[in-house]
């Protein structure tokens, strides 16, 4: 049962493939700036825990986020955007927080333009990556 708010898709490529597509389309687009990448299974790992593959990639669009965040107070909890690459059971699984979930999470008015474009470049992108 997919959560609230959520939107995954899976992958047609292994997870190597998957993440270093998804992190190709970010870096070659001159409107976005990568910011973070984590992976939580190595972290994990160096506690002497174990985790499936398991990685984040943080990135932004300051023109678009950033009306965002003046529209929502706390939007910056949410924000720069996220999307996760996971590994289950053979299952390659890319997800992302729904733009209109934030929207109502945050009580963000008059941003509909920009939570669309934002919603928009997500499924793009994460259509690219996880396409073979």
């Amino acid at each position: 049962m997919p959560e609230a708010g959520i939107i995954s898709k899976v992958s047609q490529l292994n997870f190597q493939e998957t993440y270093d597509k998804l992190k190709h389309v970010i870096s070659d687009n001159p409107n976005l700036k990568l910011i973070l990448e984590l992976d939580h299974q190595a972290n994990a790992a160096s506690v002497d825990l174990t985790l499936p593959p398991t990685r984040a990639i943080f990135f932004g669009n300051p023109r678009l986020g950033t009306h965002l965040m003046a529209s929502g107070e706390f939007a910056a909890l949410d924000l720069p955007q996220k999307i996760v690459v996971t590994e289950r059971e053979g299952t390659i699984t890319v997800a992302y927080n729904d733009p209109a979930y934030l929207k109502a999470r945050h009580d963000i008015e008059g941003q509909d333009e920009v939570i669309q474009k934002i919603a928009g470049a997500l499924d793009k992108i994460t259509s690219v990556a996880t396409q073979a």
